[in-house]
């Protein structure tokens, strides 16, 4: 392994701090050895993410880890790329902090003598009389908006394309916007409330069109295109801004 690549610190040799050890698999690559999480899921085909916090393999219930441990050394080349990439920077839950919302810019203000979390125009205004962290309330907030903004997109949507979900919920995942399983439930990420809405649409039609097709095989991408025909440039859009996104 070259020397930028030791000082990237990559996590070749170690386990993510984040992750429990039973739930860590490893593999031994030419860089050395890479852990990762494995995700069994109903679906037909292998999935791989690379986030600052690790690799995720998500795959079929069927596959082996003689068959896994093979994808992943095929993505050996993507997967250093990836993690020698930039980091999110983490975000400071101060007065004048810049937090990235629906595409705009909200700055957070702090009002003394009062209490509570709401939005006015262009700012995110904090009530000091509560007590408890900016950060936890202010994750709080963003999750109760996130809730609401992305109920409405998901009865509207899946009502236009006639379309049933049997329900919604938010995801924490660090690695996948959204998720959509067998019983039809679609899981959307909280952290899409910090994107542009149509981005967060993309999303949306991504999930439900597993409603049709469970998996990422040709046909799924078919019926993404027929939802949502500027698919591929969403989807680098997508991928070019969640880059610059702050860790919150």
């Amino acid at each position: 392994m070259s020397r930028a690549l030791r000082q990237k610190r990559l996590p070749f040799d170690i386990a993510p701090p984040s992750e429990k050890p039973r739930r860590l698999h490893h593999v031994r690559l030419a860089g050395g050895i890479l852990a990762y999480r494995l995700v069994r899921a109903k679906r037909y085909t292998l999935g791989l993410s690379v986030a600052g916090e690790g690799i995720e393999v998500r795959a079929p219930r069927r596959a082996t880890l003689s068959d896994i441990d093979a994808f992943i050394r095929e993505k050996e080349r993507w997967i250093r790329k990836r993690l020698a990439g930039p980091r999110r920077v983490p975000f400071i839950w101060q007065a004048g902090a810049k937090l990235p919302w629906l595409g705009g810019i909200m700055t957070l203000v702090l009002r003394h003598g009062e209490s509570g979390v709401w939005a006015s125009e262009d700012e995110l205004r904090f009530g000091l009389a509560d007590g408890a962290s900016l950060r936890e309330r202010g994750l709080e907030w963003i999750r109760g908006q996130a809730r609401t903004f992305f109920r409405e997109r998901v009865d509207e949507l899946s009502r236009r394309l006639g379309l049933h979900v049997s329900g919604m919920g938010l995801s924490d995942a660090r690695t996948r916007w959204g998720s959509c399983g067998a019983s039809g439930r679609v899981l959307l990420n909280w952290r899409l409330m910090l994107l542009p809405p149509h981005l967060i649409d993309y999303v949306v039609m991504h999930e439900l069109a597993h409603l049709r097709e469970l998996n990422h095989s040709p046909r799924f991408w078919a019926v993404v295109a027929n939802l949502y025909p500027d698919h591929r440039s969403a989807r680098r859009e997508l991928n070019a801004l969640a880059r610059t996104l702050p860790e919150l």
